[in-house]
């Protein structure tokens, strides 16, 4: 594995990302959530992505990929990674939805190319980075009330928002993915909430990649 050939073109793909809005819609028919793990000792690539109806935010649509991993794990080039399954389970769809949520980071990155921005450029669809853990930059202290709030800065550049989506939870870091402007990325995250510490896009896409409780109901009423 060439590392700096991964690096360079981490670079070259960072280039490309457009931060500000690119968003040809008022209001989004259809918003797909994304979430990639990893099985059998991450020898295979799960993808999973969900379409949800907006703005009644319901579960329309859901895919999963399962692929042989393309390359082993690499801190920092993870994207390289997960975008494979993600574009598999991508051209499954279909539903075509105008905004994506991934489970992830966008230009919150050392090289400024998470997956989400990764997969945001492969897919040219305006994208958003969900993530749970800081992977760089840092964070003033964050109040503990609900909608707290505070710039993910690294080298005097605001990079993301660190949100506190739901009380006595971890916050989310929020980024910029592709064709999305920082601010209208949190404000999105924002009008997708019900009331978990994840949005709905990204919380069905967890839910029909772990097959958890909920996604089983929704089976259960859709008689799948």
């Amino acid at each position: 594995m060439d590392i700096n050939a991964l690096r360079e073109e981490q670079i070259d793909k960072a280039s490309q990302v457009v931060r500000h809005d690119d968003m040809p819609f008022e209001q989004p028919a259809f918003i797909a959530g994304a979430d990639v793990g990893f099985e059998q000792g991450g020898d295979v690539t799960r993808a999973a992505l969900v379409v949800l109806a907006y703005p009644s935010l319901e579960l329309v649509e859901y895919r999963v990929a399962r692929i042989p991993t393309v390359m082993p794990y690499i801190p920092g080039f993870l994207s390289f990674r997960e975008s494979p399954a993600l574009l598999a389970a991508w051209e499954m769809l279909s539903h075509r939805p105008e905004l994506l949520f991934v489970d992830g980071h966008g230009v919150s990155h050392p090289r400024r190319l998470g997956v989400a921005s990764h997969f945001g450029l492969l897919v040219n669809v305006p994208t958003i980075g969900v993530a749970k853990k800081r992977l760089c930059g840092q964070v003033a202290p964050l109040a503990a009330e609900v909608g707290s709030q505070q710039p993910l800065m690294d080298r005097s550049e605001q990079i993301g928002w660190v949100w506190r989506s739901k009380a006595r939870c971890n916050p989310l870091f929020v980024s910029t993915g592709h064709r999305v402007a920082i601010d209208s990325a949190l404000l999105w995250v924002m009008r997708c909430m019900r009331g978990y510490r994840l949005p709905e896009p990204t919380r069905w896409a967890d839910a029909v990649a772990s097959n958890r409780p909920a996604f089983q109901r929704w089976q259960r009423q859709h008689r799948l």
